[in-house]
């Protein structure tokens, strides 16, 4: 067990690294919150892409998937930072901004863990 607790630390550790440098570079200005639709858009293809990957790869090793998809990217993407920023946005009364968020948030990060489920097929 604590191996299994070291490989997804390990992996949130570098996913978590690089969604800071994404933010960092991509910095929040009160307006659409990129870096964190950016970051959990792409964690959405990234886990599709393992999801399929995995599933055809019997032998795969579990400390890889746990690194990858537990840790990486559960350090890489950010829903509690998505939720926070949707309340900031409800609470100054950014109705149709906080609207288009959640909802191609949700939607995309749907069709983009499908497109990486499939293109790892």
């Amino acid at each position: 067990m604590w191996q299994n607790v070291l490989f997804v630390g390990a992996g949130s550790f570098i996913g978590g690294a690089l969604r800071y440098i994404v933010s960092y570079l991509l910095k929040y200005s009160g307006g659409f919150p990129w870096a964190t639709f950016i970051v959990n858009l792409v964690g959405c293809l990234i886990i599709g892409l393992l999801w399929g990957v995995f599933s055809k790869t019997p032998n795969v090793s579990q400390n890889l998937v746990l690194f990858l998809s537990v840790g990486f990217c559960g350090g890489f993407t950010t829903f509690s930072t998505f939720s926070k920023e949707s309340l900031m946005m409800l609470q100054a009364g950014n109705y149709g901004i906080l609207s288009l968020y959640i909802i191609s948030s949700v939607v995309l990060g749907i069709v983009l863990v499908a497109a990486g489920y499939c293109l790892s097929k």
